[in-house]
């Protein structure tokens, strides 16, 4: 196959970059039919988010050479690169497109493949206006904030935050609050990917909140929708009985 090789500045990947480099007879991104990448979680995002702002449908096959790996294959192998790449099982992925619009009018639009993110900028309690396909489903949430999660990233911030992990192939979203206050018993809902979400932030000028779309921040939202971009999906590989379904499976078993 042909092959291309990118590596997180990190020392472990660089050197495992460097254990790699002739292993395979590797190939610039441009020519190559899947992307072979190593670091955490993290540089996976970032290799991704690369991806989509280039309307790039390359599948990628990750290497573990950070910390959790989620995303990620273990590195050890007693399998050539190549063949390891050609075995792999392939799983799509659909991005959020987050699009907010600020105090000051201006808007923004950005991709996220875990979750989009609400969250207080003061120690002011947000609150928040719900609507979902343009129906008011909640007038006022009172919180820290509040996250829309994708099946690949349920088991992320969303876990943390005590919300469902989703299997992958199960066409749904997690809405979950972030502490929420009022309604104090509210702990989300899971939605079907084809729902769209709006947020009103209300009183924000004297209760300011931010969206954070995975890597990126836009502060003083006054509107966020969030839908899911069919358009633009990924192929992330994974070795077979690894993959990231089962991962998400076996995760909603651990004590």
């Amino acid at each position: 196959m042909r092959l291309a090789l990118v590596a997180s500045d990190d020392a472990r990947a660089q050197q495992a970059a460097a254990a790699l480099a002739d292993a395979h007879d590797w190939v610039p991104p441009r020519d190559a039919e899947a992307l072979v990448a190593l670091g955490g979680d993290g540089f996976m995002l970032q290799v991704l988010h690369d991806l989509l702002d280039h309307n790039s449908s390359l599948p990628v096959y990750g290497l573990n050479h950070g910390t959790v790996g989620f995303l990620m294959n273990k590195p050890k192998s007693s399998r050539a690169i190549g063949q390891r790449v050609a075995r792999a099982r392939s799983i799509a992925v659909c991005p959020l497109e987050m699009s907010a619009i600020t105090n000051s009018g201006s808007e923004h639009s950005y991709y996220a493949i875990n979750e989009v993110s609400l969250l207080r900028e003061t120690r002011q309690t947000a609150k928040l206006e719900v609507r979902v396909n343009g129906k008011l489903r909640m007038a006022e949430l009172a919180c820290d904030g509040i996250l829309v999660a994708t099946p690949a990233g349920s088991s992320a911030y969303n876990l943390s935050a005590n919300g469902p992990i989703l299997p992958l192939g199960s066409s749904t979203l997690a809405l979950t609050p972030i502490s929420p206050f009022r309604p104090r018993r509210w702990r989300g809902a899971i939605l079907p990917d084809s729902a769209e979400v709006e947020f009103t932030v209300l009183e924000s000028e004297k209760r300011p909140v931010a969206v954070v779309a995975d890597q990126k921040e836009v502060r003083d939202v006054a509107r966020v929708r969030i839908a899911v971009a069919r358009e633009r999906q990924l192929t992330l590989l994974f070795d077979p009985g690894r993959s990231l379904d089962e991962r998400i499976f076996a995760e909603q078993f651990q004590v």
